[in-house]
């Protein structure tokens, strides 16, 4: 499949040289913070590397300074979502649909992607943008890069997956969510939630000459290696986990904690004040 006949993406670019597809996130105004349009069409990017034989490989990237600030909170509690998403979450079914669909469900299928994986991870990783990333099968980091998780302060149980206890040691991912810990490349790495850590200048090859290596790999058999080993972490209750928090996730926004918080949150006067409350204060995530 040529670059000159894929469709035209406006939140992504999505590029295929040799057996390697890149898909980018493409909002570095935003830090990458993922709205309805940007999850679609990273979707939409791993149908069409799925479909084309020529790929073997699957690297997942953001574009400028940060891999991605989490989800576009500005987006989910204004009015710049399309009707049908933003009409279904005003009622509590239709909200449950929404995430169900547009988080959990779509970052499995990366996670269950039957070809590997590899995210690219530069400056900011938070919440929902480290969910993205360690549906990956690898992760390389910049030596810039941190990861940090603070939906906590918010009154959410973290987000719709908790990858945390799989990424790290129990008792240390209740410090990273509890605290709102940042943690730098070198940490994530020791942790073991991080393949390598390579300086900024050298990500973009580094994943490449990997990508390249994991593609001499015939793809039947990294099919089925990467399927045992999703298997092995199914049999451990890595699935069952990621359904029981799923269903925790969704019942918080339902109490008394979370509706009060959300309401002071629609009282405040911007994005920019409720980030100031509860995020890293140089997350790069701003209102448009």
């Amino acid at each position: 499949m040529s670059n000159k006949s894929l469709p035209k993406f406006e939140a992504i670019i999505y590029e295929v040289t040799g057996p390697v597809a890149t898909i980018t996130l493409d909002r570095p105004e935003m830090a990458n913070a993922q709205n309805t349009q940007l999850i679609d069409e990273v979707d939409a990017a791993f149908d069409l590397a799925d479909a084309d034989d020529l790929v073997r490989v699957v690297v997942l990237a953001g574009r400028g300074k940060h891999f991605s600030s989490g989800h576009d909170l500005k987006a989910l509690v204004g009015d710049t979502e399309p009707d049908e998403w933003r009409l279904m979450r005003e009622t509590p079914e239709g909200k449950y649909h929404h995430e169900k669909v547009m988080y959990f469900d779509r970052c499995l299928r990366i996670r269950d992607f039957r070809k590997p994986t590899i995210a690219a991870v530069q400056g900011k990783c938070i919440a929902a943008g480290l969910m993205l990333a360690c549906m990956c099968d690898l992760i390389v980091a910049s030596d810039d890069a941190s990861f940090q998780n603070p939906v906590l302060r918010m009154t959410g149980a973290a987000v719709e997956i908790l990858v945390e206890p799989w990424e790290m040691p129990a008792r240390k991912a209740k410090e990273f969510l509890l605290t709102a810990s940042v943690l730098t490349a070198v940490e994530a790495e020791r942790l073991g939630m991080v393949n390598r850590v390579v300086p900024r200048d050298d990500l973009s090859s580094t994943v490449r000459e990997m990508a390249e290596t994991i593609a001499r790999v015939p793809p039947a058999t990294a099919q089925v290696v990467k399927r045992s080993i999703n298997k092995t972490l199914d049999l451990q209750g890595q699935r069952n986990a990621y359904d029981y928090h799923f269903q925790a996730h969704h019942w918080m926004h339902g109490t008394a904690t979370a509706l009060d918080a959300l309401e002071a949150r629609q009282k405040m006067s911007s994005m920019t004040e409720v980030f100031a409350e509860h995020r890293d204060p140089e997350s790069d995530q701003k209102p448009a």
